[in-house]
């Protein structure tokens, strides 16, 4: 999440922030969604396994000789040790992203363990999952780009469905989702209209938002190929580059903070250090809407990829492209054609959001 101090704070005290970024494990409390408290440890969300285990009726045994943890619920078999990023799952060995930990004397687990291997293993039962409460996102303000419009159609797929349209469709209906939820928003279009792709990132850079989202469907000349991916902007786009132009030309508007003599080169250290860590963020968002869509919809998730997008290169704030699907696919065609489809897709996408509010509310918390 994004606030113009944090750019003020981060010009100010930058051997602080690279120092306490590197060197410190930072670690905070956020409740997560459900009642299940989730603590953030070096940048990663982690888990207390006992609350997990006591939602789900799991059995627990910890041996302290060894620091070895049992799980076991209707013959399926989970063994994993602090410390070790290695866990065995019904005898089987998966390497998880981050190792098991301590937190407090209390033994955690990361989010990937939690929603790809004990979600899975021992899922929470209906009237459960209804009593869950999903926590609001915590974004102010959210840039949505419905890709191409008016005289660009962008893709269009064998049976006529042009990509402009269900651009549009998934923007509107996301659009409205995230209003209920109390979250400004700015719509590049919200009509069948042709922007030029320099106006739409004129749009972002002066709405004060803390995300970009461009929405767009995918084509290729492979039929087969379908699925959902997300693009940020490619690490070969030279951040220097836009760093001396943003310098150049946009004001940095910083607050408490005071400069001696207005000097280009301290802003364009400025404008480097803000690419920098809006790509790291976009990256971050992009993995969040790739759960959020996997969470909502039965879709191949293609991942997460860089690119050199216009939309992308130009915005000053963590910006993301998504590729809901491919009209080119016969199959995807006829799923984009349905209003119902549209709305999961938008509601999944609503759900990243949330994650990626959630993540970074928690290392906000923890860098204080």
């Amino acid at each position: 999440m994004r606030r113009k101090t944090s750019i003020a704070r981060l010009f100010l005290y930058p051997v602080f922030f690279f120092v306490v970024s590197a060197l410190c494990a930072g670690c905070a409390t956020l409740s997560s969604p459900g009642t299940i408290p989730a603590y953030s440890i070096k940048g990663t969300v982690y888990y207390p396994l006992i609350s997990l285990c006591e939602s789900r009726g799991v059995e627990l045994k910890y041996d302290t000789l060894i620091n070895t943890v049992y799980l076991n619920k209707d013959s399926k078999r989970i063994t994993l040790r602090a410390g070790d990023e290695i866990i065995l799952v019904n005898d089987s060995a998966m390497h998880l992203d981050a190792p098991v930990d301590f937190h407090y004397g209390t033994v955690v687990v990361p989010r990937q363990f939690k929603e790809q291997v004990f979600d899975i293993l021992f899922p929470l039962s209906v009237s459960a999952q209804r009593k869950t409460v999903k926590e609001k996102i915590k974004l102010k303000k959210i840039i949505i780009d419905p890709g191409h419009g008016g005289k660009d159609p962008g893709a269009i797929g064998k049976r006529g469905l042009r990509e402009k349209d269900v651009n549009l469709d998934i923007a509107m209906r996301l659009n409205d989702l995230l209003r209920a939820e109390g979250v400004r928003t700015v719509l590049t279009r919200s009509s069948d209209r042709f922007i030029p792709l320099p106006t739409r990132v004129s749009i972002t850079n002066k709405s004060d938002a803390d995300l970009f989202v461009s929405l767009h469907a995918n084509a290729n000349r492979s039929r087969s190929l379908n699925g959902f991916e997300v693009y940020y902007v490619s690490p070969s786009v030279s951040d220097l580059k836009r760093a001396h132009d943003a310098a150049r030309n946009v004001p940095l508007h910083l607050k408490n903070s005071v400069f001696a003599r207005r000097s280009q080169d301290l802003e364009s250290i400025v404008w480097d250090m803000i690419y920098a860590s809006n790509r790291a963020e976009s990256i971050d968002l992009a993995y969040s809407l790739c759960r959020g869509i996997g969470s909502a919809v039965d879709v191949s998730i293609l991942g997460v990829k860089g690119a050199r997008y216009q939309v992308l290169r130009g915005a000053n704030i963590p910006a993301v492209l998504v590729e809901v699907g491919f009209v080119s696919n016969p199959g995807e065609e006829r799923l984009l054609r349905s209003g119902a489809y549209r709305q999961r897709l938008a509601e999944g996408i609503l759900e990243g959001l949330r994650r990626y509010s959630q993540d970074m509310s928690l290392v906000e918390v923890s860098e204080r």
